[in-house]
């Protein structure tokens, strides 16, 4: 399969809330970070979630730090354990991307 993806990838431990945002259901959902990058995030979640719906998301950084986040899910797999996504980050700030960068630039020395 053709490499796509914009911004290099990076592994990640942290988890991140999100709240779908056309929803009157305030219900949260906890996922678990696959890899992220200054564009865009991969993650397992066991909920059914929609290509092309749109999330709040607060993604907890390796600072302990908290970026508020909308993204909008563009890819959907299957897995043992539910589902694995990709999301893509919609009018991130800048700062928040470049945070991102860092952590990559620290994590791959």
């Amino acid at each position: 399969m053709e490499e796509r993806r914009k911004s290099k990838r990076t592994v990640m431990e942290s988890k991140i809330v999100i709240k779908r945002l056309d929803s009157d259901d305030n219900k949260e959902v906890l996922i678990n970070i696959i890899d992220v990058s200054k564009s865009g995030i991969g993650f397992e979640c066991e909920e059914a979630l929609t290509i092309g719906d749109v999330y709040e998301s607060f993604l907890t950084i390796w600072t302990q730090e908290i970026i508020h986040a909308f993204i909008q899910i563009v890819r959907i797999e299957l897995s043992s354990g539910g589902y694995v996504y990709g999301a893509t980050f919609i009018g991130m700030p800048e700062i928040d991307s470049a945070r991102i960068e860092v952590y990559q630039t620290v994590h791959d020395r």
